[in-house]
Order: C-alpha cells, then sequence, then structure tokens
C-alpha cells in the first residue's frame, strides 16, 4: 500500500474512533442501566433538528420497581421531576450527560455515582411504551447520542482495502 493510501486509510479510523460516544467518553467503561441487559423496545432516532421529531434515546423493557443503575462513573446534576416525570441526570467525564426517566431517584444533586451504583428505581409512566419502560438519553452538549453505542460488546471491524485493478 503505498504511502499516500495508508494516510488516508489511517485518517479514516481516526475519524471512525474519535467520534464515538465511548472514545468521546476518554475510555470510561460504560454499562447498561438495566441488569440483565434489557431488550430495546424503542430504538434511538436522531432527529435532523432539536425542534423536529425523533427519538432522543432508547427505551428499555422493564418491570416496575427494577433499580436503575449509573452507567458511568459521574456527578447527579439532577435528581426531581420534570412535567410531572421523575428524572435522574448524570454528567461525565468527556462532557456526557445520561438521563433516566421514569425513576424514583435514590441520589440527591451533587452525589457522585459510581458505575453500577443505583440511581433510583424504575415507575410506570413513560408514554411511548405499552408496558413500563426505562427512557435512557446520552448527549454532549446539545447533540444526542445513541446510548446504546456506549455499550456495544462487539467491535467494530474493518476489511482490508483492495488495491483497485489498473
Amino acid at each position: 500500500m503505498n504511502t499516500l493510501r495508508a494516510g488516508f486509510v489511517a485518517s479514516v479510523l481516526a475519524a471512525i474512533v474519535l467520534t464515538t460516544p465511548a472514545a468521546a467518553a476518554e475510555s470510561e467503561s460504560f454499562t447498561w442501566p438495566i441488569r440483565p441487559q434489557p431488550r430495546v423496545v424503542t430504538p434511538f432516532d436522531r432527529p435532523e433538528h432539536d425542534w423536529l421529531p425523533g427519538h432522543r434515546g432508547v427505551d428499555l423493557a422493564a418491570a416496575d420497581g427494577t433499580s436503575v443503575l449509573a452507567v458511568a462513573d459521574g456527578t447527579v446534576v439532577f435528581a426531581g421531576t420534570v412535567a410531572g416525570k421523575p428524572v435522574v441526570s448524570v454528567d461525565h467525564p468527556g462532557g456526557l450527560r445520561s438521563t433516566y426517566e421514569p425513576v424514583t431517584a435514590a441520589v440527591r444533586a451533587g452525589a457522585r455515582v459510581r458505575r453500577g451504583d443505583i440511581l433510583g428505581s424504575l415507575t410506570p409512566g413513560h408514554d411511548s411504551c405499552p408496558a413500563t419502560c426505562l427512557h435512557w438519553g446520552i448527549k454532549r452538549g446539545r447533540e444526542y447520542l445513541d446510548p446504546t453505542a456506549l455499550v456495544r460488546t462487539r467491535p467494530i471491524s474493518l476489511k482490508p482495502v483492495q488495491e483497485p485493478v489498473r
């Protein structure tokens, strides 16, 4: 492979690695907020613009009263009610914020949490699910990210570049 092509491939690989939420979290280890790994009821659907429809997180199947866990180390920045629904939000290194609802908080704003610590318990009331489920969101600044990208267990693999036939 010539030097130009090697440089291009290295640039593409760097762009893939540096734009994934997990890389942005500075190698922090993330886990699912519910154990065992739950079924995704409603997948992430990034809106084209902040004000347009979309699904700014994922809905995870779970029973009423299920413990909701911190997905990574961080600081609780909100534990209260928004629009009549109980919500917990945690800030993580790398500028990420995770949000969980409807969750009756077992923590208070300002508390430091470690990955796997109990944040609260799941309560019914998330409108987009036919049964009880957890809405789990992740964002960096104003950008919503797919939370499942943080907990994928299958690594990304690239196939070798084939030299063009001349």
